[in-house]
């Protein structure tokens, strides 16, 4: 995932599926993952989120200078992308 030169490094298929799974199994209600760009350490974390508004509050990769940027948003459960 994220394989082109828009994007700083590859996410690994395997490990992004464990990031759904995770979210999934989460005893707190979950409904989205982001997958966060962490500039500081040069790879990517993901971080779930409960409400579709929460994702607004994340800086877009490309369009700031933040230290940790939001790269797409997923819903966890039909695993389509929302941004």
């Amino acid at each position: 995932m994220f394989d082109s030169p828009e994007y700083p490094q590859s996410l690994s298929e395997d490990l992004f599926e464990e990031w759904l799974e995770n979210g999934r199994e989460s005893r707190i209600p979950y409904a989205y993952l982001l997958v966060i760009w962490d500039e500081i350490e040069r790879k990517y974390r993901p971080v779930y989120v409960e409400e579709r508004s929460q994702i607004q509050s994340y800086p877009r990769f490309g369009q700031s200078p933040e230290n940790q940027m939001l790269v797409a948003a997923y819903d966890l459960y039909s695993e389509s992308r929302v941004v």
